[in-house]
């Protein structure tokens, strides 16, 4: 299988990227080292190449409605600038993607997608859609640069033409990136899957080269360093953030995952939407298993698939785990029977036949001091 590659292929082998491939993209795993690269991001700041994320756009009359039908948040509540977290649901509740929604006009709309999922949520999307939009792929078009830590911030507004460190936490703001090449344009969005501040920068796929050189530059000197798949993985795990195929399938729910706050079963302005049902279904009933944080009490490092066991007996399945840099102990997310969900419940996880013990802890194992 011939391999994607991101526009920023030749820079990642340039700094000795260790490349793999992920989702169908050959992708830097890592540069200096995991543990490194995981440090500088919570320590000084880290830049990731994620322009394997795909974007999709919506664009006409209709858009706004046709969000609401295909995603679980109301982005009726959302004026131009602002951003959403928000998953696509089956009609069964099962989770599609978890995507981000970004409005730049009442009638222009877009999401960013998952990499791993990006041609199955276009296919799903242009399945479901329905009413006066225009769907439009934007993924080859655009390249996706995420800085992150705590001087991530101050980096990225060098950068900028304009002032961006009064945006808030989901919120973005077109701008400039003057780089050797020229001007490009840019968007400048506070997000990111880190657990840090800092910001995630579109622009055009043809520029990424030269705003990812430009950013380096201005931050190289404060202790930015770039960082691969590796470091991004464990530092969205300290910071609880769900990654689709381990926390989210299509055989979870929303619900279930702790993304209720992400669902608006209720709100008044944003009528039915693809799983509603479903999922009103589950609340009335309650549920049967919730997404938990788990820190290992003994040695061993909880994977993905690996039993959780209560009392020897399975309580549920691993599906993400690491030993935390930030934090120094082996920590895990994992779905449980809700009857073994509350915050110091004593279980264990068998590793390789042996069962490790466990106990379930508050999430997310690591908050920024000042949260972005």
């Amino acid at each position: 299988m011939t391999l994607k590659r991101t526009p920023l292929h030749e820079r990642h082998l340039s700094l000795g990227g260790r490349m793999v491939e992920f989702g169908g993209w050959d992708m830097p795993v890592q540069y200096a080292g995991i543990i490194a690269e995981h440090t500088a991001c919570r320590t000084a700041a880290a830049i990731f190449d994620v322009s394997h994320m795909g974007e999709v756009g919506f664009t006409g009359p209709g858009a706004l409605a046709a969000i609401q039908r295909l995603s679980t948040n109301d982005a009726a509540k959302l004026v131009d600038g602002r951003v959403q977290y928000a998953a696509l649901c089956l009609e069964s509740g099962g989770v599609v993607d978890d995507i981000t929604v970004y409005r730049r006009g009442p009638e222009n709309y877009f999401y960013v997608v998952n990499a791993s999922n990006a041609e199955k949520d276009l296919a799903w999307i242009r399945k479901n859609v329905a009413g006066e939009v225009t769907v439009e792929d934007l993924s080859a078009a655009t390249a996706l640069i995420a800085v992150q830590g705590p001087k991530a911030p101050g980096i990225v507004q060098r950068a900028a033409d304009r002032d961006i460190l009064d945006l808030p936490r989901y919120w973005f703001r077109d701008g400039v990136v003057a780089c050797k090449a020229g001007k490009v344009q840019v968007t400048f969005s506070r997000t990111g899957y880190t657990g840090e501040d800092g910001f995630e920068v579109a622009c055009p796929a043809e520029a990424a080269p030269a705003v990812w050189d430009r950013l380096l530059e201005i931050g190289g000197p404060e202790g930015l360093v770039p960082a691969g798949l590796g470091a991004r993985d464990t530092l969205r795990l300290e910071a609880k953030m769900c990654l689709y195929g381990h926390e989210l399938d299509e055989k979870t729910t929303p619900l279930e995952a702790a993304l209720g706050w992400a669902v608006a079963l209720d709100s008044p302005g944003k009528g039915d939407f693809l799983g509603r049902d479903a999922l009103l279904r589950q609340k009335a009933a309650g549920l049967e298993r919730r997404l938990v944080g788990l820190e290992m009490a003994g040695a061993g490092i909880a994977r993905q698939d690996y039993p959780i066991l209560a009392g020897g007996k399975r309580a549920g399945m691993v599906t993400s785990g690491t030993k935390s840099p930030t934090l120094g102990k082996a920590i895990a997310l994992g779905y449980v029977a809700t009857e073994f969900s509350k915050v110091g419940t004593r279980v264990a996880v068998e590793i390789r036949g042996r069962e490790v013990p466990a106990m379930v802890v508050r999430t997310p194992f690591y908050r920024a001091p000042t949260p972005g």
